[in-house]
């Protein structure tokens, strides 16, 4: 079911091309790791980080497989973009601790498609926290793909699908749940996953504080398709850092208007 996106484009520049008319979208700056630290070392601050900020009851053995996980992420780091957190605090607080709050907060369904999962999140920390469940992680940028099977292969993780292509309306697989902490607006993204999401499944949204402008259109434009069932502010444990989950069910089957085939 992996198909590649042959033409490795990504949809957020195609969004800030949109937006911006004759500028060029901003590339991301590579950010240089100052510092990889040796497996135990990494592993003894991020239980010190995960005991200070509401996760002292998370899993040994699944904390050993994140402290994997930030080495490969890193080492990957040094030489290819892929994140601009690069400390291993910000690591610990803002991408693991980050992905892992959405299953204190809602009970996800699946199979659950990551989509624009990027390096990995929330897709990859969820993984090691529901190692029985299926999860697919949707990624369009191929360098990304590379190294998302180069996380699989090397954690062991076994039920975690990689798909090289973003999701639009023609990806049909079809899903439970989808979760996304990418920065899409909220009707693009009940959109392209109107078709693979199925019926009384749910949307998860992990979104910034400022979300409320992008609901009110949403509703107007798939509320017949989708309802709000949770809406959720909260602070990252111990943190100043605001997150808003947002919940949408799918009411009923969607038909695409250029599509006879369904």
């Amino acid at each position: 079911m992996a198909h590649k996106n042959k033409q490795n484009r990504s949809p957020w520049k195609d969004r800030q091309k949109s937006r911006g008319g004759s500028k060029k979208p901003l590339l991301g700056k590579h950010r240089k790791i100052e510092k990889v630290f040796d497996f135990q070392e990494a592993n003894d601050r991020i239980y010190d980080i995960f005991n200070h900020h509401g996760f002292a009851d998370f899993p040994h053995d699944q904390r050993l497989k994140l402290t994997e996980f930030y080495q490969v992420l890193m080492q990957a780091q040094t030489h290819r973009n892929f994140t601009r957190l690069t400390k291993l605090r910000d690591v610990a607080i803002k991408h693991f601790i980050d992905s892992l709050m959405v299953m204190r907060l809602t009970k996800l369904q699946f199979p659950l498609l990551d989509m624009g999962t990027g390096p990995g999140f929330p897709g990859v920390p969820l993984k090691i926290a529901l190692p029985n469940e299926r999860i697919l992680l949707a990624e369009g940028v191929q360098n990304r793909v590379a190294f998302l099977k180069e996380v699989r292969e090397k954690l062991e993780l076994e039920g975690l699908d990689i798909i090289g292509r973003n999701v639009t309306q023609e990806f049909e697989y079809p899903v439970q749940g989808v979760i996304t902490r990418a920065v899409e607006d909220i009707g693009n993204t009940l959109k392209n996953v109107a078709v693979c999401l199925q019926t009384g499944g749910c949307v998860y949204l992990m979104k910034g504080p400022n979300v409320d402008p992008e609901i009110a259109p949403a509703e107007k434009e798939w509320g017949e398709y989708y309802e709000l069932i949770q809406d959720e502010a909260y602070n990252l444990p111990e943190t100043p850092h605001e997150r808003r989950l947002l919940v949408y069910k799918k009411l009923k089957p969607f038909i695409p208007e250029d599509r006879d085939d369904f």
